[in-house]
């Protein structure tokens, strides 16, 4: 995983937008994608492109048209990489203090 081509497509609020309007309904094509938005075809085609190679965004052919899924993996390797390794300690602590006062309440 290329955490840089990652950070990279998630840092443009437009590219975040498509990432969510996929969430929300998974398969969808170029036209699909592009229904309600202040961009051009093209741009939304580029903004796709650069997901793509994030892989954060694939694609099957169903005859004509595109058809575009989100892959969820690199934003899940990110959260377990940078986020994760944040939360360890704190983590850590509330199971800690968990034990602790669950101890004194059963002597």
């Amino acid at each position: 995983m290329n955490d840089d081509k990652v950070f990279r497509a998630l840092a443009d609020a437009s590219r975040r937008q498509l990432l969510d309007r996929l969430h929300k309904k998974n398969g969808q094509t170029l036209g699909e994608l592009c229904r309600g938005l202040d961009m051009t075809r093209q741009a939304v085609a580029k903004h796709l492109a650069i997901l793509e190679e994030a892989n954060l965004v694939s694609w099957k052919r169903q005859g004509r048209e595109k058809i575009h899924f989100i892959n969820p993996v690199p934003i899940n390797q990110i959260a377990e990489r940078w986020i994760g390794k944040f939360e360890q300690p704190r983590l850590s602590a509330l199971s800690k203090l968990k034990e602790t006062l669950e101890g004194e309440d059963h002597d």
